[in-house]
């Protein structure tokens, strides 16, 4: 047990690995789009959590923080849940489907009640909170509410650092995903629900699509959309291995973009010999209010 805990990695930054960041900048220069790279519109992060205690990272611009759309939804998953954890919030049906209609069919009028639901204020003090730092000035910032999906009461205040609504870094969102594996969401229980919401994507596209027809793959996701911003994150199971990838793209491309670089990280990290088959798990949306949008 003493040597386990020794091994025990503290971040994901501590797990640099330079074999997989050598492999992640090949798969960027490969996909041409060094020039979104040194602009700094596109950041990635790539981790390796097999074994969750001791990942293997890799990262490209991944304390840039970009306009995510709806990516940031998952903050409300982990603001919630620790609202429920505290008896500020009821967890039953309805709002287990609010969660679940925001985060995979990305319904922002769910969103918007999920956001009024929690409150903007607990949101930031969770996302900046000592347990989290999903949010960091001393890291460039990270995710990001400012305002919810539309509706009343929309607006609450952009972020301190770059001035956005809905925002994010790479490296953050990684973060999120790192913990969701390791029981670290709120507590395992919670991390569980978590990570069901995040299961059965209802939207085929970027992160879902790159990977549609590769057998044994689970996808835990959340993307983000609006018009040149494109952003995907995702904890992927598949053949035994397991890994998180986050690209926050700021170009009309990414739509094209980000279904390739994802089918190259995961050749890079679960080998080349994958054979057709379809088992990359999606699911019709759970139901939605009449009338209500979504930005994937």
């Amino acid at each position: 047990m003493a040597i386990a805990s020794c091994l025990r990695a503290e971040t994901l930054a501590s797990s640099a690995d330079s074999g997989l960041q050598r492999k992640l900048e090949s798969i960027l220069a490969g996909l041409g789009v060094s020039d979104c790279v040194r602009a700094q519109r596109l950041g990635v992060s790539v981790a390796e959590v097999t074994d969750k205690d001791r990942p293997r990272y890799a990262g490209v611009n991944d304390r840039t923080m970009l306009y995510a759309a709806s990516l940031p939804k998952i903050c409300m998953l982990v603001a919630g849940f620790e609202k429920i954890r505290a008896g500020k919030l009821g967890w039953n049906d309805a709002v287990r489907e609010t969660f679940t209609n925001m985060i995979r069919s990305s319904s922002n009028e769910d969103a918007s009640r999920a956001i009024h639901m929690i409150g903007f204020d607990s949101i930031a003090r969770v996302l900046l909170s000592d347990k989290y730092k999903f949010y960091d000035m001393r890291q460039n910032g990270g995710l990001w509410i400012g305002k919810a999906y539309g509706g009343p009461n929309d607006y609450w205040r952009k972020d301190p650092l770059h001035n956005l609504s809905h925002g994010a870094t790479a490296y953050q969102v990684a973060r999120f995903y790192w913990m969701l594996e390791r029981g670290e969401l709120v507590d395992p229980a919670a991390s569980a629900e978590i990570k069901e919401i995040l299961s059965k994507p209802a939207i085929h596209h970027k992160f879902v699509k790159g990977l549609e027809g590769r057998e044994n793959v689970e996808i835990y996701r959340k993307s983000g959309t609006w018009r040149h911003w494109h952003a995907d994150s995702a904890l992927v199971e598949h053949g035994g291995r397991k890994y998180i990838a986050v690209a926050l793209m700021e170009d009309a491309r990414g739509g094209d973009v980000l279904p390739q670089l994802i089918a190259k990280i995961d050749d890079a990290i679960c080998g080349e010999n994958l054979s057709a088959g379809v088992t990359v798990s999606a699911s019709r949306p759970a139901r939605r209010s009449p009338g209500a949008r979504k930005r994937s």
